[in-house]
Parts: structure tokens; C-alpha cells; sequence
């Protein structure tokens, strides 16, 4: 097991939860191929992104079919700029690469919003390190572990 994958099942148990990883052959990179790869809608994929607000990192759990309302999430954390975070802030503030970065198993806590619209599926599923590694959970279990504030975040 790939050692960012094993960062993360790690985190999965500490945090009680199964640490059930699936390393795949196909990509699961983006939203579409991981959806594709597992037989599952677009939707019940958690897209992992990290934005920089005001230049700290925070990390959002968007469901695979939204796109991101960076007005929405800088109103909510009562920041004035939301954008997207290059490679080196992601690297630094989630110890993933971008293309397999997980909610869990951080060097330190991240602030984290998780898209309300991912508790309409009874299993979603998010990055595990790797390109080609993800793991299932619950919404309710994702807000858990991640201690994230849920929120409406989808662009119109």
C-alpha cells in the first residue's frame, strides 16, 4: 500500500471509522473518472479542493457534479478573497499532491467546508492519497472526521 494511501486508512481508524481503502486500476483523478471507475453518479464523488481565503489554506468537500461558489465560501468564513490554492499550498497544507488529496490524514487540522448536497447519498466516496485510491463513507460520517461545517456551496 502506497504510503499516502496508508496515511490516510490510518486516519480513517483513528477516527473510528472502517479505514476501508480501494486502490483502483483506473484513474480516479477527477470527479467523472472515479465515478465511472466505481459504477457510481458523478455526484457521490467527494472533490477534495483546497482554496486559499485571504492566503490560508481551507479545504472544501464538494460533491463531483457542483462547481464551487468561491463567493459563497469566502460570505461564509467571513473572508474577503476565495481562490484556488496553487500546487506548493496544497502539497504543504494537506501533505497530498493535487489528483488524490483526501479530507483526512492532514500534517495539522484544516479548516473544511463539506457541500450539504453530498447527504442526498446514502455512500460517497473521496480521495485516499493517490490518483488511483479512495475510500466510502457516509455524509454524516465525512462531516465527523473532517470536523467541517456543512454548507450550501454549489454555483448557480
Amino acid at each position: 500500500m502506497h504510503p499516502s494511501v496508508e496515511r490516510v486508512a490510518t486516519a480513517l481508524r483513528a477516527g473510528g471509522a472502517p479505514g476501508e481503502v480501494r486502490e483502483l486500476e483506473e484513474s480516479t483523478r477527477t470527479a467523472a473518472e472515479a465515478a465511472a471507475a466505481l459504477g457510481v453518479p458523478v455526484g457521490a464523488i467527494v472533490k477534495s479542493l483546497v482554496f486559499a481565503a485571504d492566503g490560508e489554506p481551507v479545504l472544501v468537500l464538494a460533491s463531483g457534479d457542483h462547481q464551487v461558489d468561491t463567493n459563497a465560501v469566502a460570505r461564509l468564513l467571513a473572508v474577503s478573497h476565495v481562490g484556488r490554492a496553487d500546487a506548493d499550498l496544497v502539497r504543504d497544507a494537506t501533505g497530498f499532491a493535487i489528483g488524490g488529496v483526501a479530507p483526512v490524514g492532514h500534517p495539522r487540522p484544516l479548516r473544511t467546508v463539506v457541500d450539504r448536497h453530498l447527504a442526498t447519498f446514502d455512500v460517497v466516496w473521496a480521495a485516499a492519497g493517490t490518483p488511483r485510491a479512495v475510500f466510502p463513507t457516509t455524509y454524516d460520517e465525512l462531516v465527523r472526521l473532517t470536523g467541517g461545517s456543512p454548507a450550501d456551496i454549489a454555483a448557480a
